[in-house]
């Protein structure tokens, strides 16, 4: 017989044998490469275009008028109104949604993603019928507190609100689920209240899909149009923002409209950018 082939240690532990990390470079499929080389294209070729036959020389006649920056201001008081409502309003629909059960859960998340997939013009429409004057709400708004909704700054707060808030509330509930209740638990038995273990615990563990979220629904409120007009109508200094700045330009002035587009354009990338790297991190690679 064959002795045993000696060691230092025959009792001490072997290291664990590490396996290897599998790198992500290689070849790309050419399946793969084609359709996502014509989606980039899809993507970019409009931005560009837009860059490209912008009137850069005329750019600072066209932008310096008190109705562009009118309206830009407009715009910025809204969407930022509309996204502090559907903070307030969202993040507890969010939490509803991911943290309790109930009958016709999934009915109710159903109708709060509604939005992202009806019409604009037909949310419009939606809120007139319900908000306005003869609504079923807002009859009783102008009648108990004299408070009149459509075609003023308001309605336009309300119509931004409407179409933003769901991609506020799909993120917030991503991240809910996502989170581990267990901290919340432990919360309550230290004897804290639901709420203040929500306030305490579970709103600081989800500020990151809170910001995220509020970053998406700040700039689908910044471009909203169908339900605006629908709505708030286009009125300079009270309703008009920029996007319906841009499509009543677009029949007049062509030039201005385009400038007006590169401005919008130049305000979402950057607030896109800036606050997804600032506060969700996605920023790197």
């Amino acid at each position: 017989m064959r002795p045993a082939p000696k060691n230092a240690g025959a009792g001490a532990a072997q290291p664990p044998v590490r396996p290897r990390r599998q790198r992500g470079g290689g070849a790309v499929p050419l399946p793969l490469l084609l359709p996502a080389v014509v989606g980039l294209a899809f993507l970019l070729v409009p931005l560009l275009a837009l860059l490209v036959r912008a009137p850069w020389r005329n750019m600072p006649g066209l932008l310096t008028g008190s109705a562009v920056w009118q309206a830009l201001r407009l715009s910025l008081e809204t969407a930022t109104a509309a996204t502090a409502v559907a903070m307030v309003l969202g993040v507890p629909l969010a939490w509803l949604l991911a943290r309790t059960r109930f009958p016709g859960r999934r009915l109710v998340r159903a109708l709060v993603t509604l939005p992202l997939v009806l019409p604009p013009v037909v949310g419009g429409v939606a809120l007139l019928l319900a908000l306005g004057r003869n609504g079923i709400v807002g009859k009783w708004l102008d009648t108990w507190f004299g408070v009149t909704l459509p075609f003023t700054t308001a309605g336009v707060v309300v119509a931004e609100a409407f179409v933003a808030m769901p991609f506020l509330v799909i993120s917030v509930e991503g991240t809910l689920r996502a989170a581990d209740s267990r901290y919340e638990e432990a919360a309550a038995t230290l004897g804290a209240s639901r709420f203040t273990a929500f306030r305490r615990v579970t709103l600081p563990m989800i500020a990151p899909g809170v910001a995220a979220g509020a970053v998406l629904a700040w700039a689908r409120a910044l471009g909203e149009f169908g339900a605006t007009i629908t709505f708030a109508g286009s009125f300079p200094g009270r309703t008009q923002t920029m996007p319906l700045s841009v499509y009543l330009a677009l029949q007049d002035d062509p030039d201005a409209a385009v400038a007006l587009s590169l401005v919008l354009l130049a305000v979402s990338v950057a607030v896109l950018a800036g606050l997804r790297d600032r506060w969700t991190g996605a920023g790197t690679g």
